[in-house]
């Protein structure tokens, strides 16, 4: 059980410069069932890291998602756009957006989505699982957004943070929320079968000879998904001077270190 009293005392005893919250419950659908837990992680442990990085005068860095909108949007998402979160880890995601903003810490929040790694629980890894294991994979063809590789917001976390405490030191730093993705975009489905294209190529034996695209209708879940992911990275562009390489580029870096 998360003791969100115990966060306070944790930055009082390491007396950091920077928080960087990348902790999250991230349990979809388990999230219909279980909202409490769900808040307790997403908003009111941000809340109080905030409001200790507020006491101590640490940089709080937060991590949020494409899920705060509804997906119904025909374009890019950009931050100016009004947020819409239909599931109750979407409203969990939204509520830690809002109570990091109100507690007047300096922060910044990063909005991502699709992302993945050669460690952990992610899709890349469940799909290189399921392609060894079945001939035929179904996958959601009508939902649009950048996977985003976990290094990749890692490092490009890094450099906004060496820009940002310089602008600490002078005085001039200011708040914000960034989307920050991959550049492009694809379908799960096309993700999918860039993955397993990706790791035969690398010598993968793979059971898998077929990968049917579906709609989300046909893959019935209880909490909502967006079919529009699609965040714009040109305030973070401009803000930093740092332009995202292609979800491709970055899912190949990915597999050559899952495979090496």
């Amino acid at each position: 059980m998360l003791r969100v009293d115990a966060l306070a005392a944790l930055v009082v005893a390491t007396k950091p410069d920077v928080i960087v919250n990348a902790a999250a419950y991230t349990a979809v659908d388990q999230a219909e069932k279980d909202i409490d837990t769900a808040m307790a992680v997403n908003a009111r442990a941000p809340e109080a890291l905030a409001l200790a990085a507020k006491r101590h005068g640490a940089l709080l860095v937060h991590y949020s998602t494409d899920y705060v909108y509804d997906g119904t949007k025909i374009g890019v998402y950009t931050e100016a756009d009004a947020t819409a979160p239909r599931s109750a880890y979407d409203r969990s995601k939204l509520a830690g957006e809002e109570a990091v903003r109100a507690s007047g810490a300096d922060h910044l929040i990063f909005r991502t989505s699709w992302v993945y790694a050669s460690r952990g629980k992610n899709f890349l890894k469940t799909i290189l699982r399921l392609a060894a294991e079945r001939e035929e994979l179904r996958i959601v063809a009508d939902q649009i957004g950048a996977p985003t590789w976990a290094r990749l917001l890692a490092d490009s976390t890094a450099f906004a943070l060496r820009h940002e405490l310089t602008s600490r030191g002078k005085g001039d730093f200011q708040s914000g929320t960034y989307h920050l993705t991959a550049a492009g975009e694809t379908s799960w489905h096309g993700f999918a079968s860039a993955i397993i294209a990706g790791a035969r190529a690398r010598g993968a034996d793979l059971k898998c000879k077929s990968i049917v695209p579906i709609t989300t209708a046909e893959y019935p879940l209880p909490a909502q998904r967006p079919a529009n992911s699609r965040l714009a990275g040109g305030k973070f562009a401009a803000h930093y001077g740092l332009c995202m390489p292609h979800w491709e580029v970055c899912m190949h870096l990915c597999l050559s270190e899952f495979y090496q």
